[in-house]
């Protein structure tokens, strides 16, 4: 997905209006894009931040350093690739008693929980063993699939009802001391979220995130149109853009197969694993981009549908009034199909 732009303004430099910052001798000071950007949970993220368009060089300086304290915060209370940050911790504790973690982590894993439960185990947080056997986690890569009795053996360890999170006091609890969560399907879409809190708090009225294809805005562009976001075309061989999407005030999150696999005697594998096979999936759905008003749901049921595949996917959706776009391939190509809420939202953010 290719980031769009970002806009916003500090508390001490008075905002006028939405889209004019400034008074000035010929109405109105100029508004300019300035870019963050920085390594995060393995991938980057891309932020801009509008300010009027001169001698903003030491706030964007301190935006940048907030922005980056914030993703270290996350990564040491939800990475599963570092040793010592709460989640790891966690997945290595050899009890099954409440585990003290931070109110953040406690929430994210509640969250991942209630969309487990919502698509009735197509997102799993629990299925990271499976992920993990496979050779799409912490582990390192493999070239071959692992045995049947491999697959059976991780499959055993996963089920979200195995996982209990609580806010107060926060804490997490499992059910056997080899219960391990993984959180990668939704903590970028929750540190895009996070960011654009604090960048909020700041007085970044009108922004937009990014982390790893997973993006949440505010507002609008100074000239008062909405950010435009790209989604990528499903294919493994270059970055073309397939759909365009316009967006105020919401986020957007793209789960795909087309980038993150491995291939062994003419099949391909992909890193998107069915919870309940433990393998993973087969079906012709390349991609699906979610909108919902926070990007952790996005960035979670996007996940959950790229399992659930095109036509249970699609149908989930409709009966639940999910904003969706399905890219499936065909032999003609790809083809798209969008939910109604999907089509709906894009009529609502143009007619503004």
């Amino acid at each position: 997905m290719t980031p769009s732009a970002f806009i916003g303004v500090h508390p001490r430099l008075f905002l006028a209006c939405v889209v004019c910052f400034t008074l000035g001798c010929d109405g109105f000071f100029r508004a300019e894009v300035y870019k963050l950007s920085g390594p995060t949970m393995g991938t980057r993220y891309n932020v801009s931040v509008v300010l009027p368009a001169d001698g903003n060089a030491a706030e964007v300086a301190r935006l940048q350093s907030l922005v980056d304290g914030l993703l270290k915060t996350v990564n040491d209370q939800m990475s599963t690739y570092q040793a010592d940050s709460e989640l790891s911790r966690f997945n290595a504790q050899q009890g099954t008693d409440w585990f003290e973690v931070s109110p953040e982590t406690a929430a994210v894993v509640q969250l991942a929980l209630e969309v487990a439960e919502q698509t009735q185990g197509a997102f799993d947080p629990t299925v990271g063993p499976v992920v993990n056997l496979w050779g799409f986690g912490p582990d390192g890569r493999r070239d071959a699939p692992p045995t049947d009795a491999q697959i059976a053996a991780a499959l055993a360890r996963v089920g979200y009802r195995k996982v209990e999170a609580r806010s107060e006091p926060p804490a997490l609890k499992k059910s056997a001391p080899d219960v391990y969560l993984d959180l990668s399907a939704i903590a970028k879409g929750y540190g895009s979220d996070a960011v654009s809190e604090l960048l909020l708090g700041e007085g970044v009225g009108s922004s937009m995130v990014e982390i790893g294809g997973e993006v949440r805005t505010r507002g609008a562009k100074p000239d008062g149109s909405p950010w435009r976001i790209g989604v990528e075309k499903p294919d493994s061989e270059g970055r073309t853009v397939e759909a365009v999407v316009e967006l105020r005030d919401g986020a957007l999150a793209t789960s795909g197969d087309y980038r993150n696999f491995f291939e062994e005697g003419g099949k391909r594998y992909s890193h998107t694993i069915d919870p309940k096979t433990g393998r993973p999936v087969t079906h012709t759905l390349a991609t699906v981009s979610v909108r919902t008003p926070t990007c952790a749901e996005a960035d979670a049921l996007a996940t959950g549908l790229l399992v659930m595949g095109p036509r249970a996917g699609y149908d989930w959706c409709e009966q639940n009034e999910v904003a969706a776009l399905f890219i499936e391939r065909t032999d003609e190509g790809f083809r798209e199909r969008a939910t109604t809420a999907w089509t709906a939202a894009i009529d609502q953010t143009t007619s503004k």
